[in-house]
């Protein structure tokens, strides 16, 4: 994983039980077609190629605020607290510290709340 930092400030109030994170091949094709709208497939949000399931969450369904954030790799726009569908892109190494450290916050909320399903492949 990615991750940089780290922080007990993000753990929820109520912990859910987590699987163990699977290191799972998961395309981006694939990544594209887990945005909610089906109900075929789970609806996933990756970070920094690491891929959470957020399907128990209705923030991320297609009338919710993060629906944006879902089918991608959000990294770009988590690091810079966008809801531009133009910033949910996977590159964000170019991006200065404070934004990587917001990065390394969300990457910490969101594992310390959804399941680690596996790891984009390039």
């Amino acid at each position: 994983m990615a991750q940089v930092g780290h922080s007990e400030g993000f753990a929820p109030k109520e912990p859910p039980k987590l699987n163990p994170p699977q290191s799972t091949p998961i395309s981006l094709p694939h990544l594209a077609k887990c945005d909610g709208l089906s109900p075929s497939y789970p609806t996933y949000v990756a970070i920094m190629g690491t891929v959470f399931d957020v399907s128990g969450n209705t923030a991320y369904a297609p009338e919710g605020a993060y629906h944006v954030f879902a089918g991608k790799d959000a990294s770009r726009a988590l690091a810079l607290s966008s809801l531009k569908a133009e910033d949910c892109r996977p590159d964000w190494e170019d991006l200065g510290d404070k934004e990587k450290q917001v990065l390394n916050d969300w990457f910490t909320f969101f594992s310390k709340r959804y399941n680690i399903v596996g790891q984009v492949r390039k």
